[in-house]
């Protein structure tokens, strides 16, 4: 029980984190329906059966399966993921990232601050999105311009803090 409690305070920090962020970034309406799969069976239930409170409860599901059904359930519905714009290429017949709708980029970065801020708590710094996203840039499939934005916004929230970087995302029209 005790798991299944901190993980529902973490998924509502997260959320109404989330909400707030996107209130900033002028898509308060996005914000407001952000995550609402981790409250079903396939996502709640793994996430309390692994919640440790510091990372995501799919990493700790992955590492006892070599999958998280969780993950590939939320990712699947939750259109500020970039592993929801992916499809095979009819030309190289290969898996390529998608350019994501920039509504879906801006509450990724919503996301990512605000999973930043959960997971670090107390030691959260600007820079610590940024990082994340660097760590990983050389295994994920993400369209180059999806990605060359991602990462623009995160230096500028790292450089420059997040008002900055909020009303930078507010201005964005088109990428």
């Amino acid at each position: 029980m005790g798991n299944a409690l901190g993980h529902f305070k973490t998924v509502c920090h997260h959320r109404h984190c989330v909400i707030r962020h996107c209130a900033k970034a002028g898509i308060l309406w996005q914000g407001l329906f952000h995550d609402l799969s981790k409250f079903s069976p396939t996502e709640f239930i793994p996430g309390a059966k692994y919640y440790q409170g510091n990372r995501s409860p799919n990493e700790a599901e992955r590492e006892a399966y070599g999958y998280s059904l969780a993950w590939m359930h939320h990712k699947g519905r939750n259109k500020h993921h970039f592993e929801y714009w992916t499809d095979y290429s009819p030309v190289t017949k290969r898996m390529e990232g998608v350019k994501m709708p920039l509504r879906y980029v801006k509450e990724m970065v919503c996301d990512r601050i605000a999973a930043s801020k959960t997971y670090r708590g107390a030691e959260y710094t600007d820079s610590d999105p940024l990082n994340y996203f660097l760590k990983g840039r050389t295994t994920r499939i993400i369209h180059p311009e999806t990605a060359a934005l991602l990462e623009k916004i995160l230096r500028m929230l790292s450089e420059e803090g997040e008002d900055k970087m909020f009303e930078y995302l507010r201005s964005l029209r088109s990428y």
